[in-house]
């Protein structure tokens, strides 16, 4: 085991794991196996390095959707150059993230997210309204303290 921790090693520089578990198979496993991938992705360094999100909880449609929607935590990338395809006249991008929207159950996760790939990121809080209470019969009242203009 300590020859091939040598040998797997040997090409990535020194090796990281701590001496007390070079020779305990249970952690050779989580550390050979939990390395980091970033490097073997593929993935151009100008989309990593270079990109801000932004974290957020979409706010409630204007129909009668109710807040459903509300619940989720979104990710947007930042906007980058567009321009105009003269052939057809449609917006283009060289952008492949431009247009992904990721959604997550809470804001840790989207920030621990944000953080494993190396992205800036910036949050905006999730604003609650306060609901107003009125009773039904107040939708038909014409008293003028209750009645809300429509315009």
């Amino acid at each position: 085991l300590k020859r091939f921790l040598s040998l797997r090693f040997r090409e990535y520089g020194p090796c990281k794991i701590p001496s007390k578990y070079k020779l305990n198979w249970r952690y050779f496993f989580f550390f050979f196996y939990h390395q980091d991938i970033t490097t073997l992705t593929g993935v151009p360094e100008e989309h990593i390095k270079t990109r801000k999100v932004h974290i957020f909880v979409p706010a409630k449609t204007a129909m009668q959707s109710g807040s459903n929607s509300t619940k989720k935590w979104r990710m947007d990338f930042d906007t980058r150059e567009r321009w105009e395809n003269p052939l057809m006249g449609w917006a283009s991008t060289a952008d492949p993230l431009s247009n992904m929207v990721l959604s997550f159950s809470s804001k840790e996760d989207a920030i621990a997210f944000a953080e494993k790939n190396g992205w800036s990121y910036d949050v905006t809080e999730k604003r609650t309204s306060k609901p107003r209470v009125k009773s039904y019969g107040a939708n038909f009242s014409w008293d003028k303290r209750t009645r809300r203009s429509a315009k």
